[in-house]
């Protein structure tokens, strides 16, 4: 079985993508054994809940230095012993003591096809605003491992969604999760599981 921590920072929507595969089957051997979030408030935290899987909070702001902050989640993340760390909306830039500590066992997903509206400041609907600001007819998602650059590790794997007439950031945001995001995900992790991906 494999140890996956998934981290959070809000809804839990690619969360809950991961916790259904597993349920329906899609994800096999294994085991998520914690899930840890930068927000108390996060709702993700309660969808971990009700699967029963142990949860962690480690907010930047409970800490008086970042130093302290990046020690305290290094400590988090150990304390769980992950084989694979998921990055599932985490909106937290990993130190790289711990990007160097699990190498090649980080995963990301982005909202985008790399190298298009990635890397510094491109999270969120900010991804799709510039998208649709670019005029691009295609986006999509990718997953790729995390090293120490931003959205520059290996990728796994990539779909294309399509850019329709009168799309708002919200809208494309959206249909990327679910055309995308909800399907590479879970397809990354088992595709680790049973050894397809080293």
């Amino acid at each position: 079985m494999l140890r996956v921590l998934v981290l959070v920072s809000g809804g839990g929507t690619n969360l809950q993508a991961i916790l259904d595969a597993i349920d329906e089957g899609k994800i096999t051997n294994t085991e998520i054994v914690g899930v840890l979030s930068s927000s108390p408030k996060a709702y993700a935290l309660e969808r971990a809940k009700i699967k029963e899987i142990p949860t962690t909070v480690v907010a930047p702001k409970a800490y008086s230095s970042r130093a302290e902050f990046e020690q305290a989640l290094k400590e988090a993340i150990d304390s769980y012993q992950p084989e694979l760390i998921v990055l599932a909306g985490f909106l937290v830039v990993l130190p790289e003591a711990i990007v160097k500590a699990y190498p090649r066992r980080i995963l990301n997903v982005h909202p985008s096809l790399i190298p298009s509206f990635c890397g510094k400041g491109f999270y969120g609907l900010k991804v799709h605003e510039e998208a649709l600001k670019r005029g691009v007819k295609v986006t999509g998602a990718t997953v790729h491992f995390v090293d120490e650059g931003t959205d520059t590790g290996p990728i796994l794997f990539q779909k294309a969604v399509e850019v329709r007439d009168g799309d708002t950031p919200e809208l494309l945001q959206r249909r990327v999760m679910e055309e995308a995001e909800w399907i590479l995900l879970p397809q990354a992790i088992h595709c680790i599981a049973n050894g397809e991906i080293h």
